[in-house]
């Protein structure tokens, strides 16, 4: 069964940089042709891709996201790394980690993340 757990802080001070982490059971993240996705949902808004990681370690990211987003991975843990910098009060979110792909979806159950001073 996959499971995608996101942990991180639940509070962020304005302009600093937001690291979370999705850490992924039943699946192995570098099974082939597969990414790992980061998505949020602010408050009235709907959703936004950010960007991924895929299985070989390659990166896509949003343009509106791009200059200051990096997404790694530790294939000995099995999860995945969103680092958000710079981040401001429209940074506040829940943020999602999710994987598609012909075997099924799955989304992790989010984590709600507020910037705030």
């Amino acid at each position: 069964q996959v499971q995608l757990q996101e942990s991180g802080p639940g509070l962020v001070k304005p302009s600093q940089t937001l690291s979370l982490t999705c850490t992924v059971s039943g699946f192995s993240i570098t099974t082939n042709s597969y990414s790992w996705n980061w998505i949020r949902q602010s408050p009235g808004k709907g959703l936004e891709w950010i960007g991924y990681i895929d299985y070989s370690g390659d990166t896509d990211y949003s343009p509106f996201f791009l200059s200051r987003t990096s997404i790694s991975r530790d294939t000995s843990k099995n999860h995945v790394t969103l680092q958000l910098s710079s981040v401001a009060p429209e940074d506040t979110a829940v943020y999602y980690c999710y994987r598609g792909g012909v075997s099924g979806s799955y989304w992790g159950q989010g984590t709600q993340v507020t910037v705030s001073s």
